[in-house]
């Protein structure tokens, strides 16, 4: 399980050896037994699907989220994202009356994130999998450790890039970015329980400007509708 072949190949380099540390271990070993025990979030397939999905030296922005969903058919690697034909979640809802009010964007059909990661927008969870049914039920087994590796390796690069930390949680990430070199936007989490705070935030217009000041090219933030397709 500690193969580094289980990365996609952008990263090995730069998590590789996070793999042959004990605690990866251990926390493989963690989740194959919560997998005997029943169902756990998102299949094996796609536990790393974030960083599948955008290369490590693509990476422009990081949206760092909690927790996978932890309902049937949700969860498919990407924060915030679910698959197509899954209803749209709150918090993701909120984002997307967040973008429509600041971008004028049309509000998406669908919750299916995957254009944004595929421009780099790198939709990471701090956590990367969870049983069925039980928010948080693979907290503090060693993913954070991993994951945290994934902000430094992105915050070690001489590319910069922009931090989207939304919410206290993930504000306690700011310590492992430089933010002399990269642009960290905060705000109110965009769940339903903070989401009057995290509404007017414009967090799409900060982004913009500091991804246009690094140098790379825009992000589209449009997801195409689904229906009819």
């Amino acid at each position: 399980m500690t193969d580094t072949a289980m990365l996609p190949e952008s990263w090995r380099g730069v998590l590789g050896e996070e793999l042959q540390k004990p605690y990866f271990s251990e926390l493989t070993a963690f989740v194959e037994q919560e997998r005997a025990k029943g169902p756990v979030f998102p299949p094996r397939e796609e536990v790393f699907a974030a960083l599948d999905a955008t290369p490590f030296d693509d990476v422009k922005v990081l949206v760092l989220g909690q927790d996978p969903y932890h309902g049937e058919g949700q969860g498919h690697g990407l924060c915030f994202s679910v698959r197509p034909g899954v209803r749209v979640p709150p918090s993701l809802r909120n984002i997307y009356k967040e973008m429509h009010q600041e971008l004028g964007h049309p509000v998406p059909d669908n919750g299916y994130l995957m254009p944004w990661a595929e421009q780099g927008v790198l939709l990471l969870n701090a956590v990367l999998t969870v049983r069925s049914g039980e928010a948080n039920s693979h907290k503090g087994k060693g993913w954070e450790t991993f994951t945290d590796a994934v902000i430094r390796a992105v915050a070690a690069r001489p590319d910069p890039a922009v931090f989207v930390l939304w919410g206290n949680y993930a504000q306690k990430k700011l310590p492992l970015i430089d933010t002399e070199r990269h642009t960290v936007v905060k705000g109110a989490h965009p769940s339903p329980l903070s989401a009057k705070k995290f509404f007017g935030s414009r967090p799409f217009t900060q982004i913009d400007a500091a991804v246009a000041a690094q140098g790379h090219k825009a992000i589209d933030w449009r997801i195409p509708d689904l229906a009819g397709r």
